[in-house]
């Protein structure tokens, strides 16, 4: 079996953040979802790591109790997914293809709202398949 693409990875990732509970998805629709391959250099500097394998997901962007009201020009924040490292990371661990990216996603969506990774889970028990 072929492993899942760029496309499929942003299918599923879309198909998460449309079963998040109305409140957060109201605060994500501004929020800009990729897919790369992996991670660029300055993407892996910005959270003191070198290896591209070991980000999966990143979140670029000013969290939601950060945010001023006179913060009215800057950058549309981003979700980020790497494709390679997600895979590898499937292979390694036996996790699901839809699992993992509902894990890395909702974790990268938590940072956009400031939450714990208490608070993530939380939400990720709440998000139906």
């Amino acid at each position: 079996m072929p492993s899942p693409s760029a496309a499929e990875f942003e299918q599923q990732a879309r198909k998460v953040l449309r079963g998040l509970p109305q409140p957060f998805r109201d605060h994500l629709k501004d929020v800009v979802l990729q897919v790369a391959e992996f991670a660029s250099a300055e993407q892996l500097a910005s959270v003191g790591m070198e290896d591209p394998y070991e980000l999966t997901g990143l979140y670029e962007g000013i969290a939601l109790p950060e945010q001023s009201q006179w913060d009215h020009e800057r950058m549309p924040p981003i979700i980020s997914l790497f494709r390679q490292p997600l895979l590898a990371e499937m292979a390694e661990t036996g996790v699901g293809f839809a699992e993992l990216v509902r894990h890395v996603v909702i974790h990268e969506a938590g940072h956009h709202f400031g939450l714990s990774d208490e608070d993530m889970d939380a939400l990720e028990r709440s998000v139906e398949d």
